[in-house]
């Protein structure tokens, strides 16, 4: 069930101020002549304002004890009846009065008393909630949301509450029906089976569908390319699931990954073969995914291992460059002193070293690697990788996002020959187009630059047609079809009827023309203006020179701190009670009641004895990063499985996220925290986190060293941490800088993202404008970036060295369409910025929209490095910013001290959920600090030291001396906590 605290069922709040009495509850003209219209005297005009105010703040008559008595007495002192007692409102409550008054006041406000209407109305909405939201609290909005707009009264809470769980359980029945009833019987059969224990693997048939790839070595690729093709072979014996919402379809997911055969075979039929066949499928779609990773790096690694040959080649054969060089130095003299051709001839033909035709040779070898062509030194390494990176292009059914096929032709060629063993290939029976290939593959593939071609090199054409398979991959011009991650992305934009309906509105609402002239000239006017007014001011810009073509910016001094600072913060940190963190986590969830967010994924009630403790016992399990053995040794009372349990089949990322958003929410209550920041800019930074090889998300980072991934967190200039990803060492962070904003459900809603130097890429900035977020990254290479011209003819008079190139207006004006399209779907939440960024990541020479955000990229990057030069506290809000994140940084991975900080899950679902559980520890901790934080420095205030906003905004909340991370932890639920108080003023 439901709590009534986590839906927005109307509700007295515990303590009211004045103002909010005041602002809230003051009848006004009217209503105090209805008050006497219908009440004949001082206790009934009383009793019907309480009536009135209370049902017009809640939409239902409450009972007058709900009551809270501040109201009752603020209605008294507004109406004059002071002199009113309680026992006389109440015995009016208890007559016919109340009734009578209730239907007055139905027909004064214009509400629908209950009835069979507001029943079928409740049975409606929820129905349709239902259908894409899975929990009850959603769905309890939902319906509220209706009844006001319909002006019903809203029924109790147990009633409605009742009723979204029927309808919700009747609304997944219907699901699980369309998805079983369609399953043959041997399917039926098969599946039975899989929950059996298989002797040759000793275990079921259930769990291979949940195998994760692991270290991608040769073997384990081949057998997890098996599993792959095992997978398609279902797929095709399975009903389809894309009539499933995406939030069920989550929902179903993360269920069946949790239950294991045993529990699997105690679900009634229906549920249990639905939720198999939505596993097969989310599986297949991950494993595909998985292929196509296999793939990439696989032929990365080869593309690495060449260049690295390469540079080895160099080193080895510089003697031999340097003969050469000295036998054409011998050539060229030779050449010189001779006075006729003859004369000529002859001493050059005596000054050669060795025969003719050795030195050509040497020559031509020289040569093929010139310009840093490491393509012939992939053969070698690919003979060894061939047959899997073929098997993996073979498993993913390809298709092109745009008229051009050359390229798929070229895939289906390669596979059609893969056992031929013939030097070279015939192209002319099947009609190959060559025009797709590279300049740098052209000689090698055809052994000739230009002309008609009638065969090819068999290994450099598969060597090129897969590099190029990988990078039309990853930049989008192919998808794979049932994949989730290298899917087409076109499917999941909004329709463009949806967009004409919506653009203008969006435009509006960001402050920028959407039709494509008007945005261009507004572009134009904004890059110009920006250019003149750092142009003009140079000559007074102490901080910045321009020497020739590179500009040169000095560090500022750092802003001097309170003398009293320090002694404050010694006093702090003395005052602070000492703490373990799981009193931390007692006490903070004990403000909150964290626990209720966390029921069963089934929705049915929980039968887990005291949730409390097994919640915190978890978050402290996998938070701090101990493992549940030895958090079972260290907290009494508590099994290993107890533990494992609850975060398996209570625990997802959307509720760990939830919870995220109730602790910042609460922290924002906080005075203290407003000193630091005011919540209208967040820095993204990444930090590796260590794993075990044995994955496929492990991967070896070169510039942190060793194997892991990366958790990329949003930290707002207030402290507090508002989103995590966890995402592989190789890929391009700036990808994911956009999505922590986007998805940011909290109080705080920065609009302002600063980032560390990956976010100085183009097509970044480009999407930032389009989605109203100020991007504003640390700058490094500053000398390396271009800056581009509004115009062609533009000239300044002292920063006119900087500009190199010009923006490409028509291109944006061009795609603007095509670019609003995909913010608005960003928008609508059918897409996320991760996703584009991942097709425009990678150059593209098929998709103009990668081209069209880049342009628009450059405009608004050249703008903001305008202000960055021109500015220096810009560039002191921004250093400022990020080293922020660099202190959560320190500060997260100081509580995640459990198993030497390397995370133990192979499973990359729970190697995203140990992320989160990380964070919510570390902003629960923060929340902690902040409030014993308020609490001493108003103690100290009151004991006369000097407490300015000055020293206030030089603390932070990343506290550690005061909290014990190791010991004998004991859980304590009956200790007495006290409220959290977030209304103490220090100033």
């Amino acid at each position: 069930m439901s709590s009534i605290h986590e839906t927005a069922y109307p509700r007295f709040k515990p303590e009211l101020t004045q103002r909010e009495l005041e602002d809230i509850y003051t009848p006004g003209e009217e209503e105090l002549k209805f008050s006497r219209r219908y009440a004949r005297n001082i206790p009934a005009r009383l009793f019907i304002i309480v009536l009135l105010k209370t049902v017009q703040r809640l939409g239902y008559f409450a009972m007058l004890a709900e009551v809270p008595s501040p109201i009752v007495s603020f209605l008294a002192k507004c109406i004059g009846a002071r002199s009113v007692t309680q026992k006389e409102l109440q015995e009016l409550e208890k007559s016919n009065t109340r009734q009578r008054f209730i239907e007055n006041i139905r027909a004064y406000v214009n509400i629908k008393p209950i009835t069979k209407e507001t029943n079928h109305a409740i049975l409606i909405a929820a129905t349709q909630a239902a259908q894409t939201k899975q929990e009850l609290a959603d769905i309890i909005n939902v319906v509220i949301e209706e009844l006001i707009r319909q002006r019903y009264e809203l029924p109790a809470f147990s009633s409605l509450n009742r009723t979204a769980q029927r309808v919700r359980n009747q609304v997944n029945e219907n699901y699980f029906r369309t998805l079983s009833d369609p399953l043959p019987a041997e399917v039926i059969t098969q599946f039975n089976a899989m929950l059996d224990v298989l002797p040759t693997h000793l275990t079921s048939g259930w769990q291979l569908v949940k195998q994760e790839p692991k270290k991608p070595t040769n073997t384990e690729v081949r057998q997890y390319l098996d599993h792959v093709k095992w997978l398609k072979t279902w797929s095709t014996q399975l009903p389809p699931v894309d009539h499933i919402p995406i939030v069920k379809y989550g929902q179903y997911v993360n269920e069946a990954r949790a239950l294991d055969a045993a529990d699997l075979k105690a679900v009634q039929p229906n549920k249990r073969y639905a939720l198999m066949v939505v596993l097969f499928h989310a599986q297949l779609s991950k494993s595909l995914d998985d292929a196509v990773d296999m793939f990439i790096r696989k032929l990365r690694k080869i593309h690495s291992s060449a260049e690295e040959q390469l540079q080895r080649y160099y080193l080895e054969h510089q003697k031999r460059a340097e003969k050469l060089v000295s036998q054409l130095r011998d050539v060229l003299e030779a050449f010189q002193d001779g006075e006729t051709d003859q004369e000529r001839g002859a001493k050059i033909a005596a000054a050669m070293h060795d025969e003719p035709e050795l030195l050509l040779a040497e020559c031509e070898e020289h040569m093929a690697y010139a310009g840093n062509n490491y393509l012939p030194f992939m053969l070698v390494p690919y003979q060894t990788q061939r047959p899997l990176l073929l098997n993996c292009l073979g498993l993913l059914d390809l298709e092109s996002t745009t008229a051009d096929l050359s390229l798929i032709n070229a895939i289906r060629f390669v596979l059609k020959h893969r056992q031929s063993h013939k030097e070279h290939l015939s192209i002319v029976e099947d009609n190959i187009n060559l025009k797709w290939i590279p300049e740098k593959w052209r000689k090698l593939v055809t052994g000739q630059r230009s002309g008609a071609v009638s065969e090819v090199n068999r290994k450099y054409f598969e060597l090129c047609v897969l590099t190029e398979a990988m990078q039309e991959l990853q930049s989008g011009d192919l998808y794979v079809a049932n994949s989730d991650q290298y899917s087409d992305y076109r499917e999941q934009l909004v329709d463009w009827e949806i967009y004409q309906a919506q653009v203008a509105e969006y435009g509006a609402m960001l402050n920028f023309p959407t039709e494509p002239k008007e945005f261009v000239a507004n572009l134009k006017t904004w890059l110009s203006d920006m250019a003149n007014k750092v142009d003009n001011a140079f000559p007074d810009n102490d901080h910045v020179d321009l020497e020739g073509t590179e500009i040169i910016i000095r560090k500022h001094t750092k802003d001097a701190k309170p003398a009293a600072l320090e002694q404050i913060d010694k006093h702090l940190t003395a005052r602070l009670p000492e703490k373990n963190i799981l009193d931390i986590l007692v006490e903070s969830e004990g403000w909150l009641d964290l626990h209720k967010l966390f029921g069963p994924l089934s929705g049915f009630e929980a039968k887990i004895d005291d949730p409390r403790k097994r919640f915190v016992t978890t978050l402290f399990c996998y938070g701090c990063n101990l493992g549940p053995t030895q958090t079972a040794r260290s907290v009494k009372g508590i099994s290993r499985k107890q533990v494992s349990w609850l975060n398996l089949h209570h625990m997802t990322e959307e509720r760990l996220e939830k919870a995220i958003v109730q602790v910042i929410n609460a922290y924002n209550k906080f005075l203290l925290p407003k000193y630091w920041g005011t919540g209208k800019t967040a820095s993204a930074d990444g930090t590796k986190w260590n794993m075990y090889e044995q994955n496929l998300l492990s991967e070896y980072h070169i510039r942190y060293g060793g194997y892991g991934g990366i958790g990329y967190y949003h930290v707002s200039d207030m402290y507090i941490a508002l989103f995590s990803h966890f995402i592989p060492c190789g890929v391009y962070e700036a990808i994911y800088i956009l999505d922590g904003l986007i998805k940011n459900e909290s109080d705080i809603q920065p609009d302002t993202l600063h980032g560390d130097t990956h976010a100085q890429s183009a097509p970044v900035f480009g999407l930032a404008y389009l989605l109203g977020i100020n991007l504003m990254p640390r700058i490094r290479n500053l000398k390396k970036l271009m800056f581009f011209r509004p115009e062609k003819t533009t000239r300044y008079k002292h920063i006119n060295s900087l500009f190199t190139e010009n923006i490409n207006w028509d291109i944006i004006e061009t795609h603007l369409p095509d670019m609003l399209r995909i913010v608005l779907s960003i928008k609508a939440g059918k897409i996320t910025p991760s996703t584009i960024l991942r097709r425009l990541g990678t150059a593209s020479r098929k998709n103009k929209l990668y081209f069209a955000f880049r342009e628009l990229g450059r405009v608004v990057r050249t703008e903001f490095l305008l202000k960055y030069i021109g500015d220096i506290e810009l560039r002191k809000t921004i250093q400022a910013a990020t080293n922020k994140s660099e202190e959560f940084n320190q500060f997260i991975k100081w509580l995640f001290f459990g198993n030497q900080g390397v995370i133990s899950e192979n499973v990359r679902h729970e190697q995203r959920k140990v992320v989160k559980y990380n964070q919510l520890v570390a902003n629960l901790a923060i929340l902690h600090n902040v409030e014993a934080m308020t609490g001493v420095l108003k103690e100290m205030q009151e004991e006369g030291l000097p407490i300015s906003e000055e020293i206030l905004a030089g603390l932070a909340p990343y506290r550690t001396e005061h909290i014990n991370r190791y010991g004998d932890y004991t859980l304590d639920l009956e200790r007495k906590v006290p409220p959290m108080n977030y209304k103490t003023r220090i100033l």
